[in-house]
């Protein structure tokens, strides 16, 4: 049985092939911590290096042992595509390797494309890009449980063999396009940041104004309770926490707001623990994630009697007569305790921090009286209403501008415009 065009009733412009046609495919090498005798210790690229929107991220590099042969065969030179093989989050992602990289071999979480002579890796970048968006990888995969996109599978998938000029010439277009949409998406992120920071600054500024109702106040003077959750084998995808259960993921409290959907589903032959089930009201915090993300409170808004915590996540229920729980989020995300949290969280990489919950109750909350944190958070939400509207609109316009990115490539890459025109 063939494999369904990618692009339903549009009609392309070219004979269709796969993407064998275009180039040699080649899958990584297993992950090897130790040396046999004569290895060579270098780095390679891995899934996490290959990001959305064909980025390389080659800040965070990692390295393990390599035959001489390994390492001379599983090169990464400028032409290449990189094709992410496994993972529910990246399986997919592609990136064209647009410079030599010396002395490097790659993870078999990597199928490396070598296009032929005469091919452009660009296009095959831009396509397999167009193909992930539109969701055709993750149908062609036939996801249950954990996808991989197969060096098998990623040569049979169905491309248009377009000539080596026409491959080059939608490149430097889309290089062009997209490049000008990627300026904007960048330059509005950059206002994001600035309307992040002064809201900040509105918020500190009306924290440092609070006079204290009892001084050298800690968290656990404000705390009835600290509860922990568990973290079993979850389904990839999330639950809705309210007719399936769920566990929730250590991001469903970064940044001070609460997001519920941030879950993964529990399997049904595994017994929920009903005993972790969030709360209404309780302030959750992040024990487990990034140096700017470990320690993230946000409080948890509505009932969900199926969504349970993560042990990657503490809820503190407070004493609501001394204390309001979004006020102590505020103080948790205020530049002092920041500063505090980060320094007592330990960790041997800075992707993944943990911070316990003694240092956690420890925190000093400078807290006034219960009636002064109820009108500072009213005048808050009266001052970061307008900030946080413009936020929302930036990051609309950004979303714009990425599904304007994708349909420009889709476009492009299956002949709805005519590039070779006036070329």
């Amino acid at each position: 049985m063939s494999t369904p065009l990618p692009w339903g009733d549009v009609q392309l412009p070219w004979t269709i092939g796969q993407v064998k046609h275009l180039g040699r495919i080649t899958l990584g090498k297993m992950l090897q911590t130790k040396d046999t005798g004569q290895d060579v210790f270098a780095p390679y690229m891995r899934a996490a290096n290959v990001q959305p929107d064909g980025v390389l991220a080659l800040d965070d590099v990692k390295d393990m042992w390599f035959s001489p042969g390994e390492l001379d065969d599983l090169t990464l030179r400028q032409g290449d595509v990189v094709v992410v093989e496994g993972g529910q989050g990246g399986f997919g992602r592609a990136a064209y390797v647009g410079d030599d990289l010396d002395g490097w071999g790659f993870q078999n979480s990597i199928n490396r494309v070598r296009p032929d002579a005469g091919n452009d890796g660009r296009f095959l970048a831009y396509y397999l890009i167009a193909l992930r968006a539109t969701g055709f990888i993750r149908r062609y995969c036939n996801v249950v449980s954990m996808p991989h996109l197969t060096a098998e599978k990623l040569a049979a998938i169905p491309l248009p063999l377009t000539s080596g000029s026409e491959q080059r010439a939608i490149a430097d277009y889309l290089d062009r396009e997209t490049a000008e949409i990627d300026n904007l998406i960048g330059a509005q992120e950059r206002f994001i940041g600035f309307l992040q920071e002064r809201r900040q600054a509105v918020v500190e500024h009306e924290l440092a104004t609070a006079v204290p109702a009892v001084p050298d106040t800690r968290l656990k003077h404000l705390v009835r309770s600290v509860r922990q959750g568990w973290s079993p084998q979850c389904f990839p995808w999330p639950g809705d926490g309210v007719q399936t259960w769920a566990v929730l993921k250590a991001g469903a409290a970064n940044r001070g707001i609460f997001r519920p959907e941030e879950n993964k589903e529990l399997p049904e032959d595994l017994e929920p623990r009903p005993s972790t089930v969030v709360r209404s009201g309780d302030l959750l915090v992040s024990r487990a994630n990034t140096r700017d993300l470990v320690g993230s409170a946000a409080v948890v808004s509505g009932d969900y009697p199926r969504l349970m915590l993560s042990d990657k996540l503490y809820a503190l229920a407070l004493d609501e007569s001394k204390a309001v729980p979004r006020y102590v989020a505020y103080l948790l995300a205020s530049r002092r305790v920041r500063d505090l949290i980060e320094m007592a969280a330990t960790g041997a990489s800075s992707s993944m921090l943990n911070i316990s919950k003694d240092d956690i109750v420890n925190l000093p909350m400078n807290v006034p009286e219960f009636a002064e944190q109820c009108r500072i958070l009213n005048h808050l939400d009266r001052e970061t209403a307008e900030i946080d509207s413009l936020i929302a609109k930036t990051q609309r316009h950004i979303e714009l501008a990425k599904e304007r990115r994708i349909a420009l490539i889709t476009a492009a890459v299956t002949g709805q415009i005519d590039i070779m025109k006036g070329a």
